[in-house]
Order: C-alpha cells, then structure tokens, then sequence
C-alpha cells in the first residue's frame, strides 16, 4: 500500500454513531476489536492535532425530526424513549470526545444530514475525512456517498468500521469505497 500523507490542518477524524447502544454491544464489532482500534487511532490523531469530530443520532425531546413514514426511527419514537440532552453523552466511554471536539448530532442516516457537519467542515476548512464507525451499511456508506458528492477527500478506515453482514461489509470495502 502506497503512503499517504495527510495535512492535518485540512484533515479531519470523523468517529461516526459510535454509541453505546450500538458499536459497545456489536459482536462483529468486538470480534474484529473496533473500538481498540478506534482508540488507537483517536489518540493518534489526537497527538497529531488533527481535527476530530464525532456524530450519532439524536433527536430532540419529542422526536419532532421523526417522520412516521420512517418506520425504525418512528418505533424508536413510539417506545417513549428519552434521549438525553447533549448527544455525546450517548458516545461509547472508549472514544468520548474532548473539549473543542465538536458533536453532531444528526437526525438521519449520513452524518451531512443536516447542515452542521457541512458547516463545520467549511468553517475549518476541512479537504479530507477519515472515516470510521458503525454500520459499514448505514452512516459510513452514506456519509461516503454525499461525501464524495462534495468533492472532499475520504479515506474509511477498515479496521475502524463493522456491519450486521460481514459479507455486505466487505463488499463496500473492496468494491464500493475504493471508487
């Protein structure tokens, strides 16, 4: 594999719905030891001084941004679940982020749903994301697409990323995002 070389005053690390409900508790993500390995990346970055952000999903309280037209989102909403306030409190332990590491909290699918991740990035002047989170299917396929979409630079990050369907990962991985 060829070097990159990244600058890091226009690179961002993006830790994507790395949740505790999700990631913490995945099989596929523990075995291939996700979260180690996102930790060792975050703190990479970190000693770098790279930019780093975080984002999950999180809705108000109410869900006022959840359609019945989205089923899975509208049965989350119809349990009287009680999300809490600020949306980092929802981020696993192993990979909270620090003070000055902003927090998106995205109502859809790709963390551009809305417009603050875009709005941070701009604002930051951010060319290149490094991509990594869970599901491989979900956040990071669709991040990736409208990513790609607004020309920014992407690197997805295998080994930091995992999916329900080990074969539907590997696909997105070896034939998808290279593209």
């Amino acid at each position: 594999m060829a070097a990159i070389h990244l600058d890091k005053g226009t690179t961002m690390l993006l830790m994507a719905d790395f949740s505790l409900s999700g990631i913490g508790q995945h099989p596929i993500a523990q075995a291939k030891q996700t979260l180690e390995r996102a930790r060792e990346v975050l703190a990479a970055a970190r000693h770098a001084g790279m930019f780093i952000g975080s984002c999950l999903s999180h809705c108000r309280p109410g869900f006022p941004e959840v359609s019945d037209r989205t089923k899975t989102r509208a049965a989350r909403r119809d349990v009287g679940a009680v999300l809490p306030t600020a949306p980092a409190a929802l981020i696993h332990p192993a990979v909270q982020p620090k003070a000055g590491e902003p927090v998106i909290a995205k109502h859809r699918t790709s963390a551009f749903s809305g417009r603050a991740c875009e709005m941070i990035l701009r604002a930051h002047h951010i060319a290149t994301l490094i991509l990594r989170g869970h599901a491989t299917s979900g956040v990071i396929l669709s991040t990736v697409r409208l990513a790609a979409d607004l020309d920014y630079h992407l690197i997805v990050v295998e080994d930091g990323c995992a999916d329900r369907d080990p074969d539907v990962h590997k696909l997105l991985m070896e034939k998808v995002f290279p593209r």
